[in-house]
């Protein structure tokens, strides 16, 4: 497969300024790359959804240590906040903090690559090929021509339950992150959060810290949550990539987790998980995502030690409770919603009255139910594909999105959880930093360095 020219003058797109579109952009301008970054939520450019929180209280859960946004230089972070010992390195920053480093990295990287780069607000709807270029629509008539076009999307928003359909906007928040998703509750109001993982934390601690008292029901199918970190940081060597599969490789790892604890026997993983899941063939992929993929990950995507600590006590003092089953229907009664849900391995049905029902279900991964106007384009042309477990877009290992009918394409590529379909591990920012170093190294046609995990 050939790699674009980088002598092109024509520069590379990248449609996204999350965090893997920006970073991606600050790696091509520092390996002399023209790009051109489309973002069609201002205030999202270089903080995306993650780390464009507003609230203290929501803490990275990876250890500053590990937050670089560079694999060449994984003391950046560390130095940029005035971390040096290693308690301090330790720490879990606020993710407001992160975003401004983020968003400073970036504006370095403009200063430094004068008349190589342009960041552009606007939404890009379509995408036309010809062999020499790839010219971009914007809503707005704008076109935008290019060498190669990089969907930096981040993830999608999630699917609104069908049972939850004829609930009216303010009772039922499709949305965790839009303005008023909180407000207006009272102390006896009831809150029910639809999942259980990171985001539904997120909103807990939102709501605790600004002064609700209510009850919080969060429901999903399994009712698990989110475990915490550990005080300090791993202390875990090197160890050779597992050569077990299956459920061999599953009572591998939980021996090991009986020896060294069930953290560190995670943490060691973690250079070999891509791989792992790329050593599985596609029926393999199937029965660990249907069976172990919820355990996987309460397990490796964990807490920072504070929030961990706030929600276990607003458990002990009956505030908030996780339960397990599955929505059944609900109905707008009296101001409020009634919303029925059968809990697990059980034919019981319960309802409870909530003056607020909060999706926190995660991202869609179904690409064909996505309404982004640029995905509908390529769907329509051909151009993209879901991979085989509609986890996000079919790619290969370099990024290269696949069209309809499987093949690789030399102008069309992708970054940051949309892939995650090609190596699972692809949503904290130590897996997208290489991703996207590498990207960028590929796309410029530029010499192999050193550099971490590389």
């Amino acid at each position: 497969m050939a790699r674009p020219q980088a002598g092109a003058e024509l520069p590379v797109a990248i449609v996204g300024a999350g965090f893997s579109g920006t970073l991606l952009a600050i790696n091509l301008l520092r390996n002399g790359m023209r790009v051109v970054v489309i973002e069609r939520d201002e205030a999202q450019i270089a903080k995306g959804l993650a780390f464009g929180t507003r609230r203290p209280e929501h803490l990275l859960n990876v250890r500053a240590s590990n937050m670089s946004a560079f694999p060449d230089d994984t003391g950046h972070f560390l130095r940029w906040m005035g971390f040096s010992d290693a308690e301090q390195a330790n720490r879990f920053v606020p993710r407001l903090a992160y975003g401004h480093y983020l968003r400073e990295q970036l504006l370095d990287a403009l200063a430094a690559a004068p008349g190589r780069a342009d960041v552009r607000q606007g939404e890009a709807v379509s995408a036309s090929f010809a062999p020499d270029a790839v010219t971009l629509t914007l809503a707005s008539g704008e076109t935008v021509r290019c060498r190669g076009l990089v969907l930096a999307l981040g993830n999608l928003p999630p699917s609104r339950l069908p049972q939850l359909a004829d609930l009216p906007g303010d009772l039922h928040i499709r949305n965790p992150w839009q303005p008023g998703a909180i407000e207006g509750l009272g102390d006896d109001d009831h809150v029910v959060l639809l999942g259980s993982g990171l985001t539904t934390v997120d909103v807990v601690l939102a709501l605790d810290a600004a002064g609700f008292r209510g009850r919080i029901t969060a429901l999903s199918r399994r009712g698990l949550k989110p475990h915490g970190h550990a005080e300090s940081g791993p202390a875990v060597g090197a160890v050779a990539r597992p050569a077990a599969r299956g459920s061999q490789l599953v009572r591998e790892v939980r021996a090991r987790a009986a020896e060294i604890g069930w953290r560190a026997a995670i943490d060691e993983l973690r250079p070999h998980t891509q791989d792992l899941w790329r050593g599985h063939d596609e029926s393999a992929q199937r029965r660990l995502l249907r069976h172990l993929r919820p355990y996987w990950d309460i397990h490796r995507h964990r807490l920072a030690p504070p929030a961990a600590a706030r929600i276990a006590a607003l458990e002990e003092e009956g505030r908030l409770r996780f339960v397990a089953g599955k929505v059944t229907g609900a109905e707008a009664s009296d101001g409020a919603a009634r919303i029925s849900w059968r809990a697990r391995r059980s034919d019981r049905i319960e309802t409870v009255t909530a003056q607020r029902i909060i999706s926190c279900i995660g991202p869609e991964g179904d690409i064909t139910r996505s309404h982004d106007p640029l995905l509908r384009d390529l769907i329509e042309q051909g151009r993209v594909r879901p991979d085989a477990h509609r986890l996000g877009l079919d790619v290969d290992a370099a990024g290269h999105v696949r069209d309809a009918g499987g093949e690789p394409q030399n102008q069309l590529f992708a970054a940051g959880p949309l892939t995650k379909g090609e190596g699972w591990e692809i949503v904290a920012v130590p897996d997208i930093r290489r991703q996207v170093w590498s990207l960028a190294r590929y796309l410029a046609n530029a010499h192999w360095v050193g550099g971490e995990g590389l």
